[in-house]
């Protein structure tokens, strides 16, 4: 009868399963690890199915032990139970092969968190800071670095178009690295908690502001591997992805040289004076990759949520030097974060000059880059 009863339980059980799976929807049962792109990824991936398949085992000793206990010796056949009380040897069998069982995971498992640690003799180190609600990089030694924000366009966000492939995992500027080279990041943050996570890669490390953590990664294959901020920091927390670019050597040593060429652009640029139709437009995009999230595109605020507007404020429409300070340095105890940092110098310009003469402000000012290299 128990075994009737059991038979007809799997059965049902083995019925829901195929009316889950039905209509291909199996595709999407990814139940297991990544296997990644990474030494370290692929080392994890094998200590879990080394440790899945020893608690397998277990399971099937264990369980196996208890229903031929349960069917073959039941007090319906007239098994009668032990007498015994204490047995010395089982004792020492029950403690012995559980010991031999754990020290047989720890070694590999000890191993796996050794390599995972050792960040020594990289080829690469990268700065990464987390700011609400971007990263930024700093190739350290390479004279590099950028900011990278989201770029999923916004009628997207707000259903007014189709979701493209890569929603809200898409960037402006992209960590570029080489492959078969062991790049080691130090991660931090500016404000809050943030962290640094890319499946692909087999690791994730908190950014904390005040403390630097370490991280280590080798990839094998070329291409582009995705992740986010995995911890909650705020507003817009969805809307920090990481994009990682793993190139050959010369297609990387290319990348690097470019990326010098547009900073020394740059960096030139500041000296020049600036038409205010230049301004505008490079302080709208600017404006509107780290602005509007908080001040919203139309300058209208977040008045609800303590992100005041700029639209006829006495800010972006009273002094000029107070309006750039607050840009630079921001307003402690508040979300208002210090951009100094961030943008460059023709950035600053850019959007404190976009937001003294949009939304009808009309102050018809405008700062140059070179004001804002000599105010630093």
């Amino acid at each position: 009868m128990l075994v009737s009863k059991v038979k007809r339980w799997l059965t049902a059980l083995a019925g829901t399963a195929l009316l889950a799976n039905a209509g291909g929807a199996a595709a999407e049962w990814k139940l297991n690890l990544r296997q990644g792109v990474t030494s370290i990824s692929q080392e994890a991936y094998d200590l879990h199915m080394l440790i899945l398949w020893i608690c397998v085992a277990i399971g099937v000793v264990v369980f196996g032990a208890m229903f031929i206990s349960i069917i073959k010796h039941r007090k319906s056949k007239g098994a009668k139970p032990a007498t015994f009380h204490e047995s010395t040897s089982v004792e020492i069998v029950w403690t012995v092969v559980p010991f031999l069982i754990l020290i047989g995971m720890a070694i590999p498992a000890t191993k796996a968190l050794i390599a995972i640690e050792d960040t020594s003799n990289s080829d690469l180190s990268i700065k990464v800071t987390g700011y609400q609600w971007k990263w930024g990089y700093d190739y350290l030694g390479e004279g590099v670095s950028f900011i990278s924000t989201l770029t999923t366009p916004k009628e997207q966000i707000l259903n007014q178009q189709d979701k493209g492939e890569n929603y809200l995992l898409e960037v402006d500027n992209p960590v570029v690295v080489p492959i078969n080279k062991k790049v080691r990041l130090l991660i931090t943050a500016n404000d809050v908690l943030h962290a640094w996570w890319v499946p692909d890669l087999g690791m994730k490390r908190d950014a904390i502001p005040g403390f630097v953590n370490e991280m280590w990664f080798n990839i094998e294959k070329e291409g582009t591997y995705r992740g986010q901020c995995a911890e909650l920091c705020g507003k817009d927390h969805g809307f920090m992805p990481i994009v990682v670019v793993a190139k050959n050597e010369a297609d990387y040593q290319q990348w690097l040289t470019d990326q010098k060429a547009a900073m020394d652009a740059d960096a030139a640029g500041a000296d020049r004076d600036w038409s205010m139709a230049e301004l505008m437009e490079r302080g709208e995009k600017a404006y509107n990759t780290n602005c509007a999230a908080c001040h919203q595109a139309n300058g209208e605020g977040l008045k609800a949520a303590g992100f005041p507007g700029l639209k006829g404020s006495p800010l972006a429409t009273g002094p000029m030097d107070a309006h750039l300070q607050m840009v630079m340095n921001g307003k402690p105890d508040t979300a208002m974060a210090a951009f100094g940092g961030q943008l460059n110098d023709i950035d600053i310009a850019a959007v404190v000059t976009y937001e003294r003469n949009s939304w009808g402000n009309d102050t018809g000012d405008l700062i140059q880059p070179s004001e804002v290299k000599a105010a630093r």
